[in-house]
């Protein structure tokens, strides 16, 4: 089944470039193409700011091309979808500032109809505990700690997999594809890359596989001269890391400098262009895992200019994510006829459409009931998609 808005499209027959929505969009329905109504906020609670701050970018950006295109053909209700993007700074204690920013917002009165994040694990379950208690719903478009959705939130969704299936699929392509039987796992120690670590030595051992080594690093580590070592006394067949884009390339570039050159599988915190970008030549052969596919790929072309409209950028890594993020949270809203959180919350749980990151449907505690990993491997500098073959 497909969404209202990529109904509309096929209808038309043309698609979605910026300066054309408000003519298009009239033509298509007949609508108003001016929200009537007032305002409604969509906040973006993300890192904009140090290190991750291009991977919070594309998913604002996301966020804000699907809120443009339902504000072209008359808002949502008539009501104007206003998208502010709120900074955590990659930092737990920030996340929960921001999180008592929105609700002191809603108690101020101010039309919230939602939150699109956080981007990593850690910041989520932190602002959870704030929004559970507000009345709107939480979509985040990348954080995949297994918790968050065991925790009997009714106002939370998420637009990925969670780490227990990214864990069995980079475990079976570890043990199947790359035929490597003695892993080294490493990882980070935010929550989300010591959930993921311990998932995948799981899976690992349950396939077959064996751990010849786990260690343990921290966040924007770059010096890996000691684990270089323990890595060359082990001899894996393969390494997997577990992290992000900040340690990925300075883990390979170490690794490859001593002459390690075994398979390496990194997981969806790698998925960034700074993985390639600050490898200084060695990211060549990588494995990563993902949560959607890229956008030159799963996107058309009058999307990717639709988004250069809006963002004045090419889009990245996470931009697929915040814009099917928001159109889960708008797409909701619509369904129910309704601004209200519990109202949105339920006609997300009834949602099925197919999107750009695949089929939208939910569980009864928010996860995707048929979530995709996506496995890229690094090809002359740039993510050439291997897995499911396309």
């Amino acid at each position: 089944m497909q969404s209202f808005l990529s109904r509309c499209r096929n209808l038309c027959g043309i698609g979605t470039v910026l300066s054309l929505l408000m003519f298009l969009w009239a033509g298509c329905t007949g609508e108003a193409t001016q929200p009537t109504k007032g305002d409604v906020y969509v906040y973006v609670a993300v890192p904009l700011s140090g290190f991750q701050a291009n991977a919070g970018q594309t998913v604002l950006g996301g966020v804000r091309l699907i809120a443009a295109e339902i504000n072209a053909r008359g808002g949502l209700m008539g009501y104007r979808v206003v998208v502010e993007g709120l900074d955590d700074e990659s930092d737990s204690e920030v996340a929960t500032t921001v999180a008592q920013r929105v609700a002191d917002d809603v108690t101020a009165g101010k039309p919230v109809l939602g939150v699109i994040g956080h981007l990593n694990s850690g910041q989520t379950l932190a602002a959870m505990e704030i929004y559970k208690d507000l009345p709107f719903v939480v979509i985040t478009p990348t954080a995949s700690e297994v918790s968050l959705t065991q925790k009997g939130y009714r106002n939370f969704f998420r637009v990925n997999a969670n780490d227990a299936v990214q864990a069995k699929v980079d475990a079976e392509f570890l043990r199947q594809t790359l035929q490597a039987r003695r892993v080294a796992v490493l990882h980070n120690d935010d929550p989300y890359g010591i959930g993921l670590a311990a998932a995948i030595i799981d899976h690992l051992k349950a396939i077959g596989g064996e751990i010849v080594l786990r260690i343990q690093v921290q966040v924007e580590q770059r010096d890996y001269t000691a684990e270089v070592s323990q890595l060359a006394q082990a001899k894996p067949d393969a390494i997997f890391y577990a992290g992000y884009e900040v340690e990925c390339p300075y883990l390979r570039h170490a690794l490859v400098r001593a002459g390690l050159d075994m398979p390496f599988l990194a997981s969806d915190g790698c998925f960034l262009s700074a993985t390639i970008d600050e490898s200084d030549g060695t990211a060549e052969g990588i494995y990563v895992s993902a949560f959607g596919p890229s956008p030159w790929t799963a996107a058309s072309s009058e999307w990717i200019a639709a988004y250069q409209a809006v963002e004045h950028r090419n889009p990245d890594t996470y931009s697929l994510n915040g814009y099917v993020a928001g159109q889960v949270l708008l797409e909701g809203a619509a369904k129910a006829r309704s601004l209200k959180g519990a109202d949105v919350a339920q006609a997300i749980r009834q949602l099925e459409f197919s999107s750009l990151l695949g089929p939208i449907s939910y569980d009864a505690n928010g996860d995707l009931r048929t979530p995709t990993i996506y496995i890229f491997q690094v090809r002359e500098d740039r993510f050439v998609q291997v897995y499911p073959e396309s």
